[in-house]
């Protein structure tokens, strides 16, 4: 897998210009929030601009292209989904690994020692735990349970 087949699916569940007073990351388009990026004219955004913000804030922050496919994929999306420390730590939990938010050496020799079927399954089980404590859940939550299906079935085929 490389970055932009994940890119690809990212976008394909983050859609276009969007500002949803119910949505706690306010205006938003490609997945990237004016709360997050505060200096980035969100509605001028251009999808070239989230590929570049996306690769270095996300994918090379992950190490993506060091991870096995099968786990960069899910752990990406989930980062882009709700912040690269809360991806971490859902994925520690899931290997059982030590939950520090990091993704240093210890979590990536636990990691080599489980089967990627096992760890997509188990991240996905943690994110959607995660995404229905969220006050949000009520409103976007069968939308992110779809995305989180959709990118298990990706990683895995």
């Amino acid at each position: 897998m490389t970055f932009d087949r994940a890119f690809d699916l990212v976008i394909g569940h983050e859609g276009g210009h969007v500002n949803d007073p119910r949505d706690p990351g306010g205006e938003t388009k490609y997945g990237i929030s004016k709360r997050s990026y505060p200096n980035e004219d969100i509605a001028a955004l251009t999808l070239d601009r989230a590929k570049e913000i996306y690769r270095a804030d996300f994918w090379d922050r992950l190490s993506g292209d060091e991870l096995p496919l099968a786990i960069a994929l899910p752990l990406f999306d989930y980062a882009v989904n709700s912040g690269i420390k809360q991806a971490v730590k859902s994925l520690q939990r899931a290997i059982g690994a030590n939950v520090d938010g990091v993704l240093g050496p210890q979590t990536l020799a636990t990691l080599a020692t489980r089967s990627h079927k096992a760890t997509v399954i188990d991240l996905q089980a943690e994110r959607l735990v995660f995404m229905a404590s969220l006050p949000t859940f009520g409103t976007f939550g069968r939308g992110w349970s779809r995305r989180v299906i959709a990118t298990a079935v990706e990683a895995l085929t």
